[in-house]
């Protein structure tokens, strides 16, 4: 398992790369559609590979630990042969979920207690013990336990957050190390940088994780509520430190113009939710901008919902009918918005790659983030 850059952009940091691994090669820059409780809600396995032409997808260790639980999963022979997805897989360790479970967790030195958001049981879990149930998840890419810190956050607590998520990260590698996995195939662990959006603390993380010598490192802790501006400093930051011949995984970003402008700051993998979150509440992202499908004035509007058909899996079905669907709270419309959403996120991230490679990537993204940003 390995990460080698392929291209460098003249005029920004953007690069192009390929992440191997047992299930796949990843090119890079790519986008994980999150498959929060082993599926991509709505769409099946088949249509993600063969309309959203997903590499890899996101599952999350916190949701699959509760259930289906980890004995079901290791029965399965691991997630790959539970949820029938041959490619590559990354799981978030939980750490994102204990943080926004804040009036059901208390977090200490050892680890974190919490609640289940399901059934209000108590659970535990520490950097050795989340190393254990990422093994029995069985992903290619696994994730180190941190803590991810609110928006705002003081200096102080930031501070002290940061040493303890660094002390996990030890904790984290030791065991990963003393361990093996259990399917015989490899397993990748990242460590995930902090220190909100404090410089001097993200500057020290990102130069303690990558002391790891890990094929990616991760930055944690944006996304979280920050002016967009703060997003793009810290992320910049980041990336000057970070190592040039390993991958980088901005966590949880974002909107199609937050994608590209992180590509050209040197990101080389993402994720979020938005994209099919959003289309079951009827919000597209095209080339033109944002579609608001619900509204009165697509009622009558006969052409299909993204004009630039590399950029749509759904370019059979006009606007018009799409928002009929969502008017009769049809399941077909969550399926084909979804499907829309994912196909346009991997489109962007593959247009950029043959931009990087074409060296016109910078002047392509001026271009395409004010049409991003439209509200149509």
């Amino acid at each position: 398992m390995n990460f080698e850059v392929q291209h460098k952009d003249a005029l920004s940091k953007a690069r192009t790369g390929k992440l191997s691994t047992f299930h796949g090669d990843i090119q890079t820059p790519i986008f994980m559609p999150v498959g929060t409780q082993a599926t991509v809600k709505g769409i099946s396995q088949d249509q993600l590979y063969n309309d959203i032409q997903a590499q890899i997808i996101l599952a999350n260790t916190y949701h699959l630990y509760l259930r289906p639980g980890i004995e079901v999963l290791e029965k399965a022979g691991g997630i790959h042969r539970f949820m029938s997805w041959k490619y590559p897989i990354l799981t978030d360790s939980g750490g994102y979920q204990v943080y926004s479970l804040s009036a059901m967790r208390k977090i200490k030195e050892e680890g974190a207690h919490f609640s289940s958001h399901v059934d209000g049981s108590k659970h535990f879990f520490s950097p050795e013990i989340i190393m254990d149930i990422q093994r029995s998840i069985g992903a290619d890419i696994i994730m180190a336990f941190d803590e991810c810190t609110p928006y705002p956050c003081d200096y102080s607590y930031a501070k002290e957050s940061l040493g303890l998520t660094h002390r996990w990260l030890d904790r984290c590698f030791s065991h990963f190390g003393k361990s093996s996995p259990k399917y015989n195939y490899p397993q990748l662990l990242s460590p995930i940088a902090q220190g909100s959006t404090y410089k001097d603390l993200r500057l020290q993380s990102c130069e303690f994780i990558a002391s790891k010598s890990a094929e990616i490192n991760a930055i944690g802790g944006l996304s979280v509520g920050e002016p967009e501006e703060d997003l793009y400093e810290m992320t910049d930051l980041c990336t000057d430190v970070l190592p040039e011949d390993k991958a980088r995984y901005l966590m949880g970003v974002g909107l199609p113009e937050n994608i590209l402008e992180c590509i050209g700051l040197g990101i080389d993998m993402f994720d979020c939710v938005l994209p099919s979150r959003n289309a079951r509440h009827g919000v597209l992202y095209t080339t033109e901008g944002v579609i608001h499908i619900k509204n009165a004035k697509w009622k009558e509007d006969f052409t299909s919902i993204d004009i630039n058909s590399d950029a749509a899996s759904s370019r059979n079905y006009t606007k018009a009918y799409l928002r009929h669907l969502f008017q009769v709270n049809e399941i077909l419309a969550y399926q084909i918005a979804t499907i829309h959403n994912l196909r346009f996120y991997l489109w962007l991230v593959e247009t950029a790659r043959q931009k990087i490679e074409s060296s016109v990537f910078y002047s392509w993204k001026n271009e395409m983030i004010p049409q991003l940003k439209n509200k149509l």
